[in-house]
Protein backbone atom coordinates (compact mmCIF):
# COMPACT_ATOMS: atom_id res chain seq x y z
CA UNK A 1 0.00 0.00 0.00
CA UNK A 2 1.24 3.50 -0.68
CA UNK A 3 1.71 5.33 2.02
CA UNK A 4 0.90 8.97 0.23
CA UNK A 5 -2.66 10.26 1.15
CA UNK A 6 -3.22 12.00 -2.60
CA UNK A 7 -4.16 9.25 -5.64
CA UNK A 8 -0.87 7.79 -7.83
CA UNK A 9 -0.64 8.40 -11.25
CA UNK A 10 -0.45 5.66 -13.48
CA UNK A 11 1.88 5.15 -15.89
CA UNK A 12 1.47 1.74 -18.11
CA UNK A 13 3.79 0.19 -20.65
CA UNK A 14 2.73 -1.76 -23.58
CA UNK A 15 5.80 -4.16 -24.97
CA UNK A 16 5.84 -6.08 -28.10
CA UNK A 17 7.81 -6.33 -31.55
CA UNK A 18 5.15 -4.01 -33.37
CA UNK A 19 6.13 -6.12 -36.71
CA UNK A 20 4.35 -3.62 -37.83
CA UNK A 21 2.40 -1.27 -35.42
CA UNK A 22 -1.22 -1.07 -36.62
CA UNK A 23 -4.60 0.14 -35.75
CA UNK A 24 -5.80 -2.84 -33.23
CA UNK A 25 -2.62 -1.94 -31.18
CA UNK A 26 -3.48 1.78 -31.30
CA UNK A 27 -7.01 1.73 -30.11
CA UNK A 28 -6.39 -0.79 -27.63
CA UNK A 29 -3.16 1.10 -26.17
CA UNK A 30 -5.72 4.86 -26.17
CA UNK A 31 -8.79 2.87 -24.83
CA UNK A 32 -6.22 1.39 -22.06
CA UNK A 33 -5.42 5.10 -20.90
CA UNK A 34 -8.93 6.20 -20.93
CA UNK A 35 -10.30 3.12 -19.31
CA UNK A 36 -7.54 2.84 -16.55
CA UNK A 37 -6.98 6.34 -16.19
CA UNK A 38 -3.12 6.44 -17.00
CA UNK A 39 -1.33 9.49 -17.23
CA UNK A 40 0.28 7.97 -20.76
CA UNK A 41 1.17 4.46 -21.78
CA UNK A 42 4.66 3.61 -23.75
CA UNK A 43 4.76 1.35 -26.66
CA UNK A 44 7.55 -0.48 -25.94
CA UNK A 45 9.31 -2.12 -29.03
CA UNK A 46 11.10 -5.52 -28.28
CA UNK A 47 14.54 -5.59 -29.81
CA UNK A 48 15.64 -9.50 -29.35
CA UNK A 49 12.29 -11.30 -28.19
CA UNK A 50 13.39 -14.42 -25.64
CA UNK A 51 10.40 -16.02 -26.38
CA UNK A 52 10.34 -16.06 -30.34
CA UNK A 53 12.85 -15.63 -33.27
CA UNK A 54 14.11 -11.83 -33.55
CA UNK A 55 11.47 -10.30 -36.47
CA UNK A 56 13.16 -9.46 -40.14
CA UNK A 57 12.36 -6.29 -39.43
CA UNK A 58 15.32 -4.34 -37.90
CA UNK A 59 14.21 -3.11 -34.36
CA UNK A 60 15.04 0.43 -35.52
CA UNK A 61 12.29 0.46 -37.93
CA UNK A 62 9.92 -0.70 -36.40
CA UNK A 63 10.65 2.04 -33.52
CA UNK A 64 10.48 4.74 -36.42
CA UNK A 65 6.97 3.08 -36.94
CA UNK A 66 5.54 3.35 -33.32
CA UNK A 67 6.92 6.92 -33.22
CA UNK A 68 4.74 7.83 -36.83
CA UNK A 69 2.12 6.05 -35.18
CA UNK A 70 1.70 8.09 -32.18
CA UNK A 71 2.95 11.32 -33.49
CA UNK A 72 0.49 13.94 -32.42
CA UNK A 73 -1.21 11.92 -29.92
CA UNK A 74 -0.45 13.52 -26.05
CA UNK A 75 -1.10 10.07 -23.94
CA UNK A 76 0.74 7.70 -26.05
CA UNK A 77 4.84 7.17 -26.85
CA UNK A 78 7.29 5.24 -28.15
CA UNK A 79 9.84 3.98 -25.65
CA UNK A 80 13.30 2.71 -27.02
CA UNK A 81 15.03 1.45 -24.23
CA UNK A 82 15.38 -2.37 -25.44
CA UNK A 83 16.43 -1.20 -28.43
CA UNK A 84 19.42 0.73 -26.51
CA UNK A 85 20.50 -2.18 -24.23
CA UNK A 86 22.20 -5.27 -25.79
CA UNK A 87 21.06 -8.25 -25.30
CA UNK A 88 17.62 -10.44 -24.88
CA UNK A 89 14.75 -7.92 -24.00
CA UNK A 90 14.09 -9.19 -20.70
CA UNK A 91 10.94 -7.38 -19.66
CA UNK A 92 11.93 -7.57 -15.87
CA UNK A 93 14.71 -5.28 -16.78
CA UNK A 94 12.96 -2.94 -18.76
CA UNK A 95 10.12 -2.56 -15.87
CA UNK A 96 13.00 -1.75 -13.48
CA UNK A 97 14.90 1.03 -15.23
CA UNK A 98 11.17 2.61 -15.91
CA UNK A 99 10.60 2.23 -12.56
CA UNK A 100 14.09 4.02 -11.36
CA UNK A 101 13.11 7.02 -13.78
CA UNK A 102 9.42 7.72 -11.98
CA UNK A 103 9.32 8.82 -8.75
CA UNK A 104 6.80 7.70 -6.12
CA UNK A 105 3.49 9.71 -7.70
CA UNK A 106 3.08 7.30 -10.31
CA UNK A 107 2.28 3.48 -10.00
CA UNK A 108 3.57 1.80 -12.95
CA UNK A 109 1.67 -0.82 -15.42
CA UNK A 110 2.30 -3.51 -17.31
CA UNK A 111 -0.37 -4.43 -20.55
CA UNK A 112 0.04 -8.23 -21.47
CA UNK A 113 -2.33 -10.32 -23.62
CA UNK A 114 -4.74 -12.85 -22.50
CA UNK A 115 -2.40 -15.43 -24.13
CA UNK A 116 0.97 -14.44 -22.92
CA UNK A 117 -0.60 -15.11 -19.24
CA UNK A 118 -0.64 -18.52 -19.62
CA UNK A 119 2.81 -19.49 -20.01
CA UNK A 120 4.33 -15.73 -17.99
CA UNK A 121 5.93 -18.39 -15.39
CA UNK A 122 8.19 -19.18 -18.56
CA UNK A 123 9.43 -15.25 -18.06
CA UNK A 124 12.83 -14.81 -17.05
CA UNK A 125 12.52 -13.70 -13.27
CA UNK A 126 8.87 -13.51 -14.00
CA UNK A 127 7.41 -13.69 -10.09
CA UNK A 128 9.80 -10.30 -9.67
CA UNK A 129 7.26 -8.62 -12.01
CA UNK A 130 4.38 -7.62 -9.82
CA UNK A 131 7.26 -6.12 -7.16
CA UNK A 132 7.74 -3.63 -9.47
CA UNK A 133 4.58 -3.02 -11.46
CA UNK A 134 0.91 -4.36 -11.63
CA UNK A 135 -0.08 -6.08 -14.87
CA UNK A 136 -3.53 -5.63 -16.85
CA UNK A 137 -4.44 -8.39 -19.06
CA UNK A 138 -6.29 -7.56 -21.79
CA UNK A 139 -9.27 -10.24 -22.53
CA UNK A 140 -10.08 -11.83 -25.12
CA UNK A 141 -13.96 -12.82 -26.05
CA UNK A 142 -14.34 -16.57 -24.64
CA UNK A 143 -11.31 -16.20 -22.72
CA UNK A 144 -10.42 -17.55 -19.09
CA UNK A 145 -7.87 -17.45 -16.49
CA UNK A 146 -5.77 -21.03 -16.00
CA UNK A 147 -7.83 -22.71 -13.45
CA UNK A 148 -4.63 -24.51 -12.25
CA UNK A 149 -1.03 -24.82 -12.04
CA UNK A 150 1.58 -22.68 -10.83
CA UNK A 151 0.12 -19.53 -12.64
CA UNK A 152 -3.53 -20.08 -11.64
CA UNK A 153 -2.00 -20.07 -7.82
CA UNK A 154 -0.04 -16.67 -8.69
CA UNK A 155 -3.32 -15.01 -10.08
CA UNK A 156 -5.60 -15.90 -7.19
CA UNK A 157 -3.05 -14.28 -4.69
CA UNK A 158 -2.94 -10.95 -7.25
CA UNK A 159 -6.35 -10.81 -8.73
CA UNK A 160 -7.63 -6.98 -7.81
CA UNK A 161 -11.36 -6.37 -9.56
CA UNK A 162 -11.14 -2.74 -9.59
CA UNK A 163 -8.75 -0.11 -11.50
CA UNK A 164 -8.33 2.20 -8.68
CA UNK A 165 -5.89 0.10 -7.03
CA UNK A 166 -3.38 1.77 -9.71
CA UNK A 167 -4.04 5.21 -8.19
CA UNK A 168 -3.60 3.50 -4.56
CA UNK A 169 -0.48 0.95 -5.14
CA UNK A 170 2.80 1.28 -6.46
CA UNK A 171 2.32 -2.42 -7.92
CA UNK A 172 1.62 -5.64 -7.16
CA UNK A 173 -1.74 -6.53 -9.02
CA UNK A 174 -3.62 -8.23 -11.82
CA UNK A 175 -6.08 -6.52 -13.66
CA UNK A 176 -8.54 -8.32 -16.44
CA UNK A 177 -9.25 -5.25 -19.07
CA UNK A 178 -11.50 -5.57 -21.40
CA UNK A 179 -11.35 -3.68 -24.61
CA UNK A 180 -12.79 -3.22 -28.21
CA UNK A 181 -12.31 -6.04 -30.35
CA UNK A 182 -10.40 -5.18 -33.82
CA UNK A 183 -9.32 -8.62 -35.26
CA UNK A 184 -6.36 -6.81 -37.05
CA UNK A 185 -3.02 -8.82 -36.57
CA UNK A 186 0.59 -7.66 -37.60
CA UNK A 187 0.87 -11.46 -39.34
CA UNK A 188 -1.74 -10.83 -41.50
CA UNK A 189 -0.48 -7.32 -42.89
CA UNK A 190 3.07 -8.66 -43.33
CA UNK A 191 1.09 -11.18 -45.30
CA UNK A 192 -0.60 -8.74 -47.37
CA UNK A 193 2.18 -6.92 -48.51
CA UNK A 194 4.14 -10.38 -49.25
CA UNK A 195 2.01 -11.37 -51.53
CA UNK A 196 1.35 -7.43 -53.17
CA UNK A 197 -2.05 -6.21 -51.40
CA UNK A 198 -2.36 -3.57 -49.90
CA UNK A 199 -2.81 -3.29 -46.24
CA UNK A 200 -4.44 0.41 -45.82
CA UNK A 201 -6.81 1.25 -43.43
CA UNK A 202 -5.86 -1.58 -41.01
CA UNK A 203 -2.40 0.69 -40.20
CA UNK A 204 -1.80 4.51 -40.00
CA UNK A 205 -1.02 5.91 -43.81
CA UNK A 206 2.11 7.03 -42.03
CA UNK A 207 3.34 3.54 -41.38
CA UNK A 208 2.49 2.61 -44.64
CA UNK A 209 4.22 5.05 -46.53
CA UNK A 210 7.37 4.49 -44.36
CA UNK A 211 7.06 0.71 -45.49
CA UNK A 212 6.65 1.47 -49.10
CA UNK A 213 9.62 3.74 -48.92
CA UNK A 214 11.91 1.27 -47.54
CA UNK A 215 10.58 -2.00 -49.38
CA UNK A 216 9.68 -3.65 -45.98
CA UNK A 217 7.97 -6.92 -45.50
CA UNK A 218 8.36 -7.89 -49.39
Amino acid sequence: MNPAARPLTPVGVFGGTFNPVHYGHLRSALELVEHLDLDHLRLMPCATPPHRQAPMCSAEDRAAMVELAVAGEPHLRCDRRELEREGVSYTIDSLLDLRAELDQRHSLTMVMGSDAVHKINSWHRWDELLDVAHIVVLARPGWQFPTEGEVADWLAQHRADASDVLHRDTCGSVLVQELRPLDISSTEVRELLANGRSPRYLLPECVLDYIQERQLYL
